[in-house]
């Protein structure tokens, strides 16, 4: 028979809900691990800290559970705006419950639970865009199949044209119809995006990582320079290893092109524990972080960047984000999009399940 301690610990830290236990003289007692990563810290770090210890940056943190257990009553406080130490904002539904042991007449303890709205509206967000998303792919889809029935007979009727012609002059303008004919089928199918499975294979993620900076410093002549803040204790992930290139590399390469020669590009990995994707919790994901001090994208194109052509550069397709977006969803992940300290940032979220 399994005992009943650990198997309360284990329902504990895969609760999806943040949950700090504070003792009488409001010491945490212990935090679960959705707690740990909502916080940006550790239940061994947070042992017997008080409230104002653990968020020193939120004052009304601790003032709401120290009235908590001075008033004996449950109370919840919407839309607290919490200061992490590593100078994260947050947003959380703050729920403080006393608990009365059979024993005692007043409360012993202190349990309370924080509830990102940020990954309510994460959530919701992701869920309108991937639908949104696959409507214009969908569509994209048609028109593209539309467009290549033409193009075809066009370059027929070109080649057939040009074998008819003795003039050299004219055969050369049937040799530009070919040659745009051929570049709008080329851009057609980069439209229709990848229509091959994944093939599936143990990867070192960095070893992944390192080889795309490899090939952006051959393309900018090695102009390319990247900081690294890779965690070692990344697990190996299964994926499609040219599928992830392709859907990073695009990333790094808008990342380089927007900060400028004189940029900084920084590449960050970590994992994360309970994350959602969808409707789902994946108890592990590895996340990618691809940062620059560019000017980020134009707020009239905003989360439309994903959307097949649309772009905010002169010379671009408007294809790179809208392909990569599929390759990683193909992985079960997501990419996501966010100006956080004046700087760009797009995070890619896989399991590792």
């Amino acid at each position: 028979m399994t005992s009943p301690l650990p198997l309360v610990r284990t329902i504990f830290d895969n609760l999806t809900t943040a949950v700090l236990v504070f003792d009488a003289q409001l010491r945490v007692q212990t935090i679960n691990t959705a707690a740990e990563n909502l916080l940006s810290t550790s239940v061994r770090k947070t042992q017997g800290q008080t409230p104002a210890e653990v968020l020193p940056l939120a004052p009304q943190f601790a003032e709401a559970v120290a009235r908590a257990l001075d008033s004996d009553h449950a109370f919840t406080e919407w839309g607290m705006e919490l200061q992490l130490v590593d100078g994260k904002n947050l947003v959380v539904d703050c729920m403080i419950t006393p608990l009365v042991d059979s024993n005692e007449t007043r409360s012993s303890r202190v349990i309370v639970e924080l509830v990102s709205t940020h990954m309510h509206s994460r959530i919701v967000r992701e869920e309108n865009l991937q639908s949104l998303h696959d409507t214009a792919r969908e569509s994209m889809r048609a028109v593209a199949h539309e467009v290549k029935n033409p193009l075809g007979g066009l370059r027929g009727a070109a080649q057939l044209l040009e074998r008819e012609l003795d003039d050299d002059g004219l055969k050369e303008y049937t040799r530009i119809i070919i040659s745009e004919a051929d570049r709008l089928r080329n851009l057609v199918d980069r439209m229709l995006g990848p229509n091959s499975k994944p093939y599936f294979e143990q990867l070192n993620i960095h070893e992944v990582l390192e080889y795309i900076c490899s090939l952006m410093e051959a393309e900018t002549d090695g102009a390319f320079t990247v900081e690294r803040v890779y965690d070692p204790s990344l697990p190996e992930v299964s994926a499609d290893r040219e599928k992830l290139i392709q859907a990073i590399l695009n990333i790094v390469r808008n990342a380089w092109q927007a900060a400028g020669p004189q940029g900084q590009v920084t590449l960050l990995t970590r994992p994360q524990r309970l994350f959602t994707i969808g409707q789902k919790v994946h108890k592990l994901v590895f996340r990618i972080e691809v940062i620059d001090d560019g000017p980020g994208i134009p707020p009239e194109i905003g989360a439309g960047a994903f959307y097949p052509l649309i772009t905010g550069r002169a010379d671009g397709t408007g294809l790179g984000l809208s392909i990569a977006q599929s390759l990683i969803h193909e992985h079960g992940g997501l990419i996501e999009y966010e100006r956080r300290d004046g700087k760009t940032v797009f995070g890619i979220s896989i399991p590792l399940e």
